[in-house]
């Protein structure tokens, strides 16, 4: 999927890498999409109870073989 902007949060512990995202995202313009990597277990949930607290598009997620998780949003 293409992106216009990546935030790797590997290795980073809730909150961290919401908090990374949600600044990456305060620069970002309208329906511009932001990938986001990370290995908190954790982020799974967090990503997608944050698309849904902003209004942002959680647009796709997945896991690697590496345990790196992977996060798509769309800005609103």
């Amino acid at each position: 999927m293409e992106y216009d902007k990546e935030v790797d949060a590997r290795g980073l512990n809730c909150p961290l890498p919401i908090l990374r995202t949600k600044k990456a995202l305060a620069e970002m313009q309208p329906g511009q999409v932001i990938r986001v990597l990370a290995t908190d277990p954790g982020s799974v949930r967090d990503f997608q109870a944050f698309a849904k607290q902003t209004g942002n598009d959680l647009l796709q997620q997945g896991e690697g073989p590496d345990k790196t998780f992977e996060f798509f949003l769309k800005r609103k």
